[in-house]
């Protein structure tokens, strides 16, 4: 056996980077200075450089806010190191330390530095004076870059810390080393209809109805959407059924009207809120029900609030029509008993056995029992039964399971 090539070592330490960037500012600041000479210290007029005093004072400053600029980004790249580890895996820490946007921002700072360090020595004082005007000039434009730079970065890393970007980066190095040690593909895939498949993988997070109804309409067929909005998506799976006119579809601009991401969004995906809601009154929960209650009790609140809402308004049945009122489109939609059991589902079962879940769930349940339409009642009826039936299985003393069924907002008042 032998160890890894230094050239891998090397494109995937990260350190070689910013090393690059160092030699490069040192490079650029012997080029700017040589420049300088060649025009005696004239090219660049002394109002935009300033005089000796006043270059030596900048790019002091310069090399010591880039020093800070560097530490500040390593600093944060050890704590997301630790972040990683803690929440998600210690295998994914290699991969964060091969980020080369991080990699690449240390280098712009200390390759900033270098440069600003290397033209201070060329700054007289003495006999007049002589200030490196272009060597100077390049430093202010750096420092403006520095900072685009700093901004970026901190946007990069924010996105970066997701769990959604952290699985996509391994998902992704896995789908390209899949694809070098087996590249043949295999034989198409037959489809029972014709059929759109996903070009890439991807969370659906946006389609453009009305866009796919005028294309369905133009080529006069019917399009089927088959994942419903916040599904995952694998690349060459269908996406489109079509019925009627395969060959004078667009399937290009089929393709555009669906959106995908790496994760779910609130555009137009009503369930994504209800879902962030429960999960943080299950992660409230996840010890004990005991752990930290009026928390989930909030969540409730607000999943109550939507609900409220939602129960007397009519839903899309998903079919949509042309002017004509020739059905073009049709997607999967969630219904009313969908809604029910994403909102109170969970958060009853990691709850149960603590009077302040019950009883808020309780009294959120008999609220919409008020409003809600014959047809929706019954799905909010079985809740409040298995509520009864969760308190029997977790409280043992009749005393608290009379107090857990009685319903107050504000959980235990």
């Amino acid at each position: 056996m032998r160890r890894a090539r230094p050239s891998f070592r090397l494109s995937t330490g990260l350190w070689f980077i910013p090393l690059m960037c160092v030699i490069a500012g040192l490079g650029l600041s012997v080029g700017t200075i040589a420049i300088d000479k060649a025009f005696d210290y004239e090219l660049v007029p002394e109002w935009i450089s300033g005089g000796p005093d006043a270059a030596l004072e900048i790019l002091g400053t310069v090399a010591a806010s880039m020093v800070s600029l560097a530490a500040l980004v390593l600093t944060i790249t050890m704590v997301v190191v630790q972040l990683a580890m803690g929440q998600f895996s210690p295998r994914i820490v290699q991969r964060i330390l091969q980020d080369k946007p991080s990699q690449l921002a240390i280098g712009v700072f200390v390759g900033t530095f270098a440069h600003a360090m290397l033209t201070l020595r060329e700054v007289q004082t003495d006999g007049g004076g002589t200030v490196p005007g272009l060597a100077v000039l390049v430093a202010f434009i750096l420092v403006v870059v520095s900072i685009m730079v700093l901004v970026w970065y901190v946007n990069h890393i924010g996105r970066k810390l997701r769990v959604s970007a952290l699985i996509e980066l391994v998902g992704t190095d896995t789908r390209n080393l899949l694809d070098t040690l087996y590249p043949d593909a295999g034989a198409p895939r037959r489809f029972e209809r014709p059929t759109i498949c996903a070009p890439h993988s991807g969370v659906v997070t946006r389609v453009d109805y009305r866009a796919l109804v005028r294309i369905a309409e133009e080529a006069d067929c019917t399009l089927n959407l088959l994942p419903a909005l916040g599904e995952f998506v694998p690349a060459g799976a269908a996406l489109f059924e079509v019925e009627g006119a395969r060959e004078r579809l667009d399937s290009k601009a089929a393709l555009d009207c669906v959106d995908s991401g790496l994760e779910r969004t609130l555009d137009q995906d009503l369930a994504y809120g209800l879902r962030m809601l429960v999960d943080i009154a299950e992660r409230s929960l996840a010890e004990s029900p005991f752990l930290d209650p009026t928390t989930a009790v909030q969540a409730i609140d607000r999943l109550h609030d939507c609900l409220r809402q939602m129960a007397p308004r009519p839903f899309p049945d998903g079919r949509h029509r042309d002017d004509h009122g020739v059905e073009r489109l049709i997607t999967r939609v969630m219904t009313w008993d969908d809604y029910v059991h994403l909102a109170f589902d969970e958060i009853r079962l990691a709850g149960a056995g603590s009077p302040q879940i019950e009883r808020r769930m309780r009294a959120a349940l008999e609220d919409l029992l008020t409003i809600a339409p014959p047809d929706r009642k019954g799905s909010l009826q079985k809740q409040l039964d298995l509520l009864d039936s969760g308190s029997q299985d977790a409280m043992d003393h009749t005393i608290d399971r009379q107090r857990a069924s009685r319903a107050d907002t504000r959980g235990l008042g």
